[in-house]
């Protein structure tokens, strides 16, 4: 068994290499972990090019909904995008937010930071910066934040309770956030949840689709609702590295599934911290 920290350094490995890679060679990917499908395969089946404030140069085909799409952003408003990448959902939501907005993008890896800046450099974008860190540990203040999006990221933190507190603690009160996350309804395969591949391919590490809903609840949010919600097909030929023809079989016929949400949720007005921590 892995530890949080081992997971981590894997994920920041991973997403390393997935920065150096172009769009094009990570949707051939699992999820952008590597070339192992032959099949034209990723989670994303969502097409942001029609969006406005959609830079090709930042799309790295690595999420799995489109969060900026449902997040109800209004002008003027603070955005923090957490995963943010090559800036692709922070240049979107400054699109949304306007030059009278602000947009703060936070990744774990120091490769999609460097990529992220230049983007946003290159473009004159003076109101988005990107900051490194750890989403269940923010480098923001508290109650800074209108709006939260997310896109496919959640489920490659181990610790999920803890980037839903930090969530409460960093938006402001009556604020919200929009989030597409990899749920899972019914128990994966053992052999598909220990892989590391998938586990960096955005699989692994998603938790039941109620549970995360719970966890949401249970961090004080009030309003959650699901936005939008979409099966995710793994190709055989992905499968295969994992399960015999008879275990494919198996899990393809059975309850398990793997899906795609978009979730919203608001921090209630008047709520100054985390749950139980105000006097």
């Amino acid at each position: 068994m892995q530890t949080e920290e081992q997971l981590k350094e894997l994920v920041k490995q991973k997403y390393s290499e997935i920065a150096l890679q172009d769009k094009e060679t990570n949707q051939s990917s699992c999820c952008g972990s590597g070339g192992c499908s032959t099949e034209v395969y990723n989670i994303m089946s969502d097409d942001y090019s029609e969006l406005k404030g959609y830079n090709p140069d930042a799309d790295l085909g690595l999420g799995c909904g489109l969060p900026t799409q449902f997040a109800k952003i209004k002008k003027g408003d603070t955005v923090i995008d957490l995963g943010s990448g090559a800036g692709n959902d922070a240049f979107i939501a400054r699109e949304e937010t306007g030059i009278d907005g602000r947009v703060i993008g936070i990744d774990f890896t120091p490769a999609m930071i460097e990529r992220a800046r230049i983007n946003a450099e290159a473009r004159g974008f003076n109101n988005v910066e990107f900051r490194q860190g750890d989403i269940e540990r923010m480098p923001v203040s508290a109650n800074i934040a209108d709006v939260i999006v997310s896109n496919c990221v959640l489920n490659l933190v181990p610790n999920k309770d803890g980037v839903f507190k930090e969530i409460f603690r960093v938006l402001k009160p009556g604020g919200h956030f929009s989030i597409s996350d990899i749920v899972l309804v019914g128990d994966l395969p053992e052999a598909l949840r220990s892989a590391a591949e998938m586990y960096a391919g955005c699989v692994t590490g998603a938790i039941q689709k109620n549970e995360y809903l719970a966890l949401i609840e249970t961090n004080g949010f009030m309003n959650v609702t699901l936005q939008k919600v979409k099966p995710v097909i793994i190709p055989d030929d992905i499968l295969i590295n994992y399960l015999d023809e008879t275990g494919i079989a198996a899990f393809k016929s059975g309850n398990t599934g793997i899906y795609s949400i978009t979730v919203y949720a608001e921090k209630p007005a008047g709520t100054c911290c985390a749950p139980g921590c105000c006097n």
